[in-house]
């Protein structure tokens, strides 16, 4: 490619990450800053938990049933999703989440032992439910929020790549103002802020990329599959209970449900789960799962265990959302996707980065878009001039 024609291609890129920016910065700032504030937020909830410790007792705990009946008597209108079991010193967290007729998410928590209702919590309520909200839906109606987000992340991909290629120097000699700030005291604040595009925006960008991806990989099918398929997946990448392999039926009022067995069996089985939910069968035909933690905050390396509701018999799934020791890579690949865009990839210094990543694509939009202001106004001053 020659002068005019590379001079001419750069001309065309810039025009479209300028327009490009001005249309979707708002966006990206949102996006950019509450993810900021979503990183830590396990930890700052856990720092203001309301649940008390529990005084361990030799008496048995309460069944997912029985936390279930107890938790309907506050909500009985609304569905459990789930009884999630912790420590031994820790209450049971029975949680509701429906999406219809009604969004309507809320937790009961329960003492273990005694069976009383300790606390509940709603989780659409609150700083961090406001923040998700702002995240995913910029706070707009859901149907309308999404559809922005989703969209304005595909063009921040593009915008990142545009970016790189007009961060590249066109002569060697010019590279180190590429890559760190040479200032004086002479250098003018449009000098410094355009600095600050460049070079902090190609420094996070290998970042930004990783969030554009893996944000689009939760907003677009099509791309989780393409990317499932390109690294050889094979299986189903959506969550699928699978039926269960008997015809028995449990008859009525029965002294033990099989799923109140559940949970003393795989405590024992698997004493290293630090945190076992389990969920209730859908249909007469549906079996039991159960999703068990082995580090909290951190959802890739799950197990997802199917067990026949009447027999308990483990039952495998076609998805790839089973047991993590038995995934293949391609499985691993978008089961790692969540815990990547959140940084709890890398534990607490993945979150770290995270968040001062976050902080400077928050920053992008504000100083590309002074740039713009900066020299629209000089383009306006050269004019009254020449006139």
């Amino acid at each position: 490619m020659n002068k005019k024609k590379k001079n001419a291609f750069r001309k065309l890129v810039g025009k479209a990450h300028l327009i490009l920016g001005l249309t979707t910065g708002l966006v990206v700032f949102i996006v950019a800053i509450t993810g900021c504030l979503w990183v830590f937020q396990e930890e700052i909830k856990s720092l203001a938990n309301n649940v008390p410790t529990i005084e361990v007792q030799s008496a048995p705990i309460v069944t997912p049933t029985e936390a279930k009946k107890i938790a309907q008597e506050i909500f009985p209108d609304n569905y459990v999703h789930g009884v999630l079991y912790g420590d031994a010193d820790e209450a049971v967290e029975v949680i509701f989440f429906q999406k219809k007729p009604e969004e309507f998410y809320r937790s009961v928590y329960i003492e273990p032992y005694t069976k009383e209702v300790l606390y509940s919590e709603n989780h659409e309520a609150g700083f961090f439910h406001f923040i998700l909200d702002g995240h995913m839906h910029l706070w707009l109606p859901e149907d309308i929020g999404t559809e922005v987000v989703r969209w304005s992340t595909a063009i921040f991909l593009i915008m990142l790549i545009s970016g790189i290629i007009l961060w590249w120097p066109k002569k060697r000699k010019n590279s180190k103002q590429r890559f760190q700030f040479v200032w004086k005291k002479s250098t003018a604040w449009k000098r410094k802020n355009y600095d600050l595009h460049a070079i902090l925006g190609f420094y996070v960008s290998i970042i930004g990329l990783l969030f554009a991806l893996t944000g689009m990989v939760m907003a677009f099918d099509t791309v989780e599959d393409a990317i499932y398929k390109s690294v050889g997946g094979e299986k189903t990448v959506k969550f699928k209970v699978p039926d269960n392999v008997s015809d028995q039926r449990i008859a009525e009022n029965p002294s033990d449900l099989p799923i109140d067995c559940l949970i003393p069996i795989l405590k024992e089985r698997h004493p290293d789960a630090e945190l076992m939910e389990v969920h209730f069968p859908h249909t007469d035909s549906s079996s039991i799962y159960v999703e068990m933690t082995y580090e909290r905050g951190v959802y890739y390396s799950s197990d997802y265990r199917f067990y026949d509701q009447y027999t308990l018999e483990e039952i495998e799934t076609p998805s790839i959302y089973g047991k993590y020791a038995e995934a293949a890579f391609a499985d691993k690949v978008i089961r790692m996707n969540y815990d990547t865009h959140v940084g709890a990839i890398l534990g607490l210094p993945g979150k770290i980065i995270l968040f001062l990543a976050s902080l400077i694509v928050a920053s992008l939009p504000l100083s590309g878009f002074l740039i713009w202001w900066g020299r629209k106004k000089k383009g306006k001053k050269k004019q009254r001039v020449n006139s």
